[in-house]
C-alpha cells in the first residue's frame, strides 16, 4: 500500500469542475493581476477569519514582510519569534533591517513558550511574532498580556493554521495583524504562490494595499516606496472556490488525527502531538517524536510510506543566521524536537486503512530499535 505524505491531486479531482469554471471566468474578464477576483476572495477570507480586512499578496513571506513594514518595523528594531519556525518568519524580519530574537518553545505544543518572553525583551524590542506551528494556536493570552504591558506589536504567523482556533477565536484575528501563506500544500492552498494579511486596523490594511502595489493606491501616484507583491487573479478565484471547503477539509484532518492517536497510542518511545485545551488544532502537520528518526523515515519509505521533517535544522543553527553567534544548546527544546520530529502523512482524504498501515509499520520499526 502506498501512502504519500500529501496528495494534492485527490483534492483537486473533487473540485475540478468548479476550478475550471473559476479559471474560465478570470480568462473571460482578463483580470490577471489583482482585480475583482482577488477583491472577492479578500472579502470572503476576512469574514472567515473574523476580521474587518484582508489583503491578498503574492506569498506568505510577502505577507509577513509587508505586515512588518506596514507596522513600521525599522532597521535596528528587534522582533521576537520562535526558534523552530520556517525561515520565512525570520527572513521577513531581516528584510526590514530589524533583528530576529529567538525564544525556545513548549515541548508539548511546539509553540512559543510565553514564560521566556520577558527575558528576551530589550529597549530595542518592537514586536512579537508568535507562530501557530503545525496547525495549532500558540498560547495567545499571555503573549498578548506581555506585549501590551511592554507596548509591543503582535503579528501572528498563521501560515500553517488556516481555520485553527484559540479559545474560539480564529487565529490571525487576535494580534495587530495575522499573516497567511497559501502555498499549495497548506490546508488552504493556492495553485501557485499566494498569501494574505488580515487585520482590524483599516489604516494598516490601506497601507499594505499600497505597499504591495509599488506604493500606490491610484495608478501612477506613489505615496510611498513599495514593491510588487500583488496576488494574481487566478489564485484569488481558486482560493474562493477552495475556502468553501476548508472547514470540511479541516474536520477531515482532525478526524484522521484522532485515528492516528488511537492507532499509535500503545507504541512505546513515540510521543504523539498534543492538542492544547485552549486550541482547535487543524493538523497541517501531524508530528510525532522518536529516536532514530532518520533511519525510521528511510525504512518507512521502503514500505511506500512517505514522511517529512519540519524542521531538521533550527533557525539559530542555519548558516544564514550564523552571524548571531548562537550555537548548539542555545534553545534545547527546539534542538531536541529538530532531532526527533517525524511528520507523518496527513491530508483530509487519507483513508483509515492507510493510517493503520502507517501505524503498523512505524510500530514494528520502533520495536526493532
Amino acid at each position: 500500500m502506498k501512502v504519500p505524505f500529501l496528495d494534492l491531486k485527490i483534492q483537486y479531482e473533487s473540485i475540478k469542475e468548479e476550478i475550471a469554471q473559476a479559471l474560465q471566468e478570470v480568462l473571460d474578464k482578463t483580470a490577471f493581476a489583482g482585480g475583482p477576483f482577488v477583491a472577492q476572495f479578500e472579502k470572503e477570507f476576512a469574514a472567515f477569519c473574523q476580521c474587518e480586512y484582508a489583503v491578498g499578496v503574492s506569498s506568505g513571506t510577502a505577507a509577513l514582510w509587508l505586515a512588518l513594514l506596514g507596522l513600521e518595523i525599522d532597521p535596528g528594531d528587534e522582533v521576537i519569534t520562535a526558534a523552530n519556525t520556517f525561515i520565512a518568519t525570520a527572513e521577513a524580519i531581516s528584510y526590514c533591517g530589524a533583528r530576529p530574537v529567538f525564544v525556545d518553545v513548549d515541548d508539548q505544543t511546539f509553540n512559543m513558550d510565553p514564560a521566556l518572553l520577558e527575558a528576551a525583551i530589550t529597549k530595542k524590542t518592537k514586536a512579537i511574532i508568535p507562530v501557530h506551528l503545525y496547525g495549532q494556536a500558540a498560547d495567545m493570552d499571555p503573549i498578548m498580556e506581555i506585549a501590551r504591558a511592554h507596548k509591543l506589536l503582535v503579528i501572528e504567523d498563521a501560515s500553517q493554521a488556516h481555520g485553527a482556533e484559540y479559545k474560539g477565536q480564529i487565529v490571525g484575528s487576535i494580534g495587530d495583524a495575522g499573516c497567511y501563506s497559501f502555498y499549495p500544500g497548506k490546508n488552504l492552498g493556492a495553485y501557485g504562490e499566494a498569501g494574505a494579511i488580515v487585520t482590524n486596523n483599516g489604516e494598516l490594511a490601506e497601507k499594505i494595499r499600497s505597499l504591495r502595489d509599488h506604493g500606490q493606491l491610484k495608478k501612477y501616484y506613489h505615496s510611498r516606496i513599495g514593491w510588487n507583491s500583488r496576488m494574481d487573479g487566478f489564485q484569488g478565484a481558486i482560493l474562493s472556490v477552495k475556502l468553501k471547503y476548508l472547514p470540511k477539509w479541516n474536520e477531515g484532518r482532525r478526524k484522521n488525527a484522532q485515528i492516528y492517536n488511537m492507532v499509535l497510542a500503545d507504541i512505546d518511545r513515540l510521543v504523539l502531538p498534543l492538542e492544547a485545551e485552549y486550541a482547535k488544532h487543524v493538523y497541517h502537520i501531524y508530528a510525532v517524536r522518536t529516536n532514530n528518526r532518520d533511519q525510521i523515515i528511510k525504512s518507512l519509505a521502503q514500505k511506500d510510506i512517505y514522511c517529512g521533517i519540519h524542521y531538521p535544522v533550527p533557525l539559530h543553527l542555519q548558516e544564514a543566521y550564523s552571524f548571531m553567534g548562537l550555537g548548539k544548546g542555545s534553545f534545547p527544546v527546539t534542538e531536541k524536537c529538530a532531532d526527533e520530529i517525524i511528520s507523518l502523512p496527513m491530508f483530509a482524504e487519507l483513508s483509515r486503512e492507510q493510517i493503520e498501515y502507517v501505524g503498523e509499520e512505524l510500530g514494528n520499526l520502533i520495536a526493532e530499535k
